[in-house]
């Protein structure tokens, strides 16, 4: 089914969706491991058909956090941000926080469906807080810190990514056919 989606899938009628990829990692960030989520899901984003415009690596700090989601978001202009890591339980895991300290709406629908979908593989996905949310005509969503996990994960959400991208920009006409 992913395969036959990736053919299929249209990219937002305005042209591509801009995107970023930003993982919270302290041992990505002291340059102590290799950021392979962020690798993994720049990649799906390529397939999508998405320019992926900026990469960022930030250690699990909230302020940090949520400085890089409002620049990627305010300034520059990003239609989509997947953020990766910082969403289990450790003190350090703070990537759902600081998702909410800048987000306008959260679209929690996203998020359900990954968790519901991973319930399927293992019970540890219950464990994950991710949330995801608009700010502005940005949409930001937490996954994993995993490589497969986040490979996993986007392939759930990824028919709907242009669809959401094109309604923030709105665009994609009436949905209620």
């Amino acid at each position: 089914m992913a395969a036959e989606s990736r053919e299929t899938e249209p990219v937002s009628a305005s042209g591509t969706i801009r995107a970023a990829v930003l993982t919270a990692s302290d041992k990505g960030a002291a340059g102590e491991r290799a950021d392979e989520s962020g690798a993994v899901l720049e990649g799906r984003l390529a397939d999508l058909g998405a320019e992926v415009v900026g990469r960022v690596l930030v250690p699990d700090d909230r302020d940090e956090i949520a400085g890089a989601l409002r620049r990627l978001a305010d300034q520059d202009g990003v239609d989509l941000v997947l953020t990766t890591g910082g969403t289990g339980f450790t003190s350090r895991d703070v990537t759902p926080e600081a998702t909410l300290d800048v987000i306008d709406r959260q679209a929690p629908g996203l998020v359900e469906a990954m968790r519901s979908l991973s319930l399927e593989k293992t019970p540890h996905a219950m464990l994950s807080r991710a949330v995801s949310g608009i700010r502005g005509r940005t949409l930001i969503v937490n996954m994993p810190g995993s490589p497969r996990a986040c490979a996993e994960q986007f392939e759930m959400i990824r028919a709907a990514l242009p669809h959401a991208v094109e309604k923030l920009r709105d665009e994609g006409g009436d949905c209620a056919r």
